[in-house]
């Protein structure tokens, strides 16, 4: 029978280099890699997106640990030597995606650039980024649902790694990365091919979908976990509360876009398939 997975992948001069933070790296990579390149199919100069990355994922990755910080204070404030031990897990994705977007914000800002249009290019490498990072918490066996059997496992055709993997202490728990890594790849492939096909989107709406796809399947997903940070003494899923807050948003932004009449639109011609104008 397989093992589990050892967290640890090698160690270099004695220090361990977890698996955990290699996947964040190649989800990183992927992300960076796919902006790019669809950034200069755009006209954006060629270090645009590798600039704004400096600035964009070491200020993600404080606000991911802060929000993660922050909703499990009290344990912190008694261990304050681990709250910059993200090697052991606990970043919080939605704080990263609120740092990450302010940085961005401020960047498109200061760069003249449209902020819009650089969100629709980010938006299904980002979710990319999320389907690879959840194995991350696979490895760590961590944000799991809760207990199940392993017939039930057997059931879903999982292959054995993954089924063993979630044999915790003797317990077998619902795989609830898996289900949100798969739906985050589900949103990609539909994202892409809404790109490449000859829809007529407008400006926005690729990050309108993502808020809209991502916050409706967290919303269940968190659901099932028995890790979530809680709204202090509320007994309010953090995660679900910040979900459904970005799925109206995308929500709104959709009808308020479709129901204004001067909106920008992307349009493909022979020499241009990245042209803007106004429907």
């Amino acid at each position: 029978m397989l093992g589990v997975i050892n967290p640890i992948a090698f160690r270099i001069f004695g220090w361990p280099v977890h698996w955990y933070g290699i996947i964040i790296a190649i989800a990183i990579l992927v992300a960076v890699q796919m902006c790019d390149v669809e950034a200069k199919k755009r006209g954006y100069r060629d270090d645009f997106i590798v600039n704004l990355v400096y600035w964009v994922i070491p200020f993600g990755f404080i606000g991911a640990r802060f929000y993660y910080v922050l909703f499990e204070l009290p344990y912190y404030l008694q261990h304050p030597t681990e709250i910059i031990a993200i090697w052991q897990g606990g970043i919080a994705i939605y704080g990263g995606l609120i740092a990450g977007a302010l940085v961005f914000g401020l960047y498109c800002r200061h760069h003249n650039a449209s902020m819009l249009v650089l969100l629709d290019i980010a938006a299904p490498a980002v979710l990319l980024a999320q389907a690879i990072g959840r194995w991350g918490n696979f490895i760590n066996q961590e944000a799991h649902g809760g207990e199940t059997t392993r017939a039930f496992l057997e059931s879903l055709h999982l292959p054995q790694f993954i089924i063993q993997q979630m044999n915790i202490d003797g317990v077998y728990y619902h795989p609830t990365f898996l289900y949100e890594s798969l739906w985050s790849l589900l949103g990609v492939i539909l994202l892409l091919i809404a790109r490449y096909s000859s829809m007529k989107l407008r400006v926005g709406d690729q990050i309108s979908f993502y808020l809209i796809w991502y916050g409706f399947g967290r919303f269940f997903v968190e659901g099932l976990r028995t890790d979530s940070l809680y709204f202090f003494s509320t007994g309010l899923r953090v995660s679900q509360i910040v979900s459904l807050v970005i799925l109206f948003v995308g929500i709104i932004s959709f009808i308020y876009r479709y129901k204004k009449k001067n909106t920008y639109i992307y349009y493909q011609t022979v020499d241009n398939p990245y042209n803007i104008a106004i429907l």
